[in-house]
């Protein structure tokens, strides 16, 4: 891969642990990004947030740690299984990534629900889709419904040799579900199907109580010092 020009962000409060400031390394806007890249980026700790391509690259903190799970490994826990059965009547729907009013209006609903503190709390339409979606990506929503009742939406980067699970949210009256779990298995059991070797799940924080639940399937991989080790934390 060509030398990729990269720019540093400005410090700003951490959002994940408390007294610590934040840094990110961005591809540069100008830099034509395409699926191909993309897919060697992420295997080197990168991820996407809308059209940009960004690393974690903290002053004073290395807290945030890429990871992954290998597919062809995977085994779900009893509590997994149990999800999994209790959604077995939840039809899902793959469409394109573009703006839905249902979803949306869910997703306000969600971020009301689980993240007040949050800035996407009163996202406007072209936040939301933006934060979600890119130009250059291939992303897809998978609609999850209960009961013929629109129920949660995971959004789904599909790689070349992986999947990469970008967010999921979910109504919060399905909450019962565990649907933030089954979205999970569900990307694993379809990315398995497609012949992926890996669904990448974001930055685990281990101080991070939002991120602990990344553990939870295993062999999950973690990117330390630049090598994907397994971890059983």
């Amino acid at each position: 891969m060509n030398s990729i020009p990269l720019v540093l962000s400005q410090e700003h409060p951490c959002g994940y642990i408390d007294g610590e400031s934040s840094q990110s390394l961005f591809i540069h806007p100008s830099f034509p990004l395409s699926l191909s890249i993309y897919n060697q980026l992420i295997a080197q700790g990168f991820r996407r947030s809308g059209n940009e391509v960004y690393a974690p690259h903290c002053p004073h903190c290395s807290a945030c740690i890429p990871a992954r799970l290998s597919i062809k490994d995977f085994k779900p826990n009893r509590r997994q299984k149990r999800c999994l059965k209790k959604n077995i009547d939840t039809q899902i729907i793959i469409k394109p990534a573009i703006f839905e009013q249902a979803h949306y209006e869910m997703y306000l609903r969600y971020q009301q629900a689980r993240h007040t503190e949050g800035s996407m709390a009163n996202a406007n339409p072209n936040d939301y889709l933006n934060f979600l979606s890119s130009h250059w990506c291939e992303t897809i929503f998978a609609e999850f419904s209960i009961n013929d009742e629109l129920a949660a939406i995971a959004v789904i980067d599909q790689l070349e040799t992986a999947w990469s699970a970008v967010y999921t949210f979910f109504d919060p009256k399905f909450s019962s579900y565990s649907l933030g779990v089954y979205a999970v298995l569900w990307q694993i059991e379809e990315a398995y199907k497609q012949q992926k070797d890996f669904l990448y799940m974001g930055f685990w924080i281990k101080s991070c109580k939002k991120m602990t639940y990344k553990c939870d399937y295993q062999p999950i991989q973690l990117l330390i010092d630049n090598q994907w080790c397994e971890n059983s934390t």
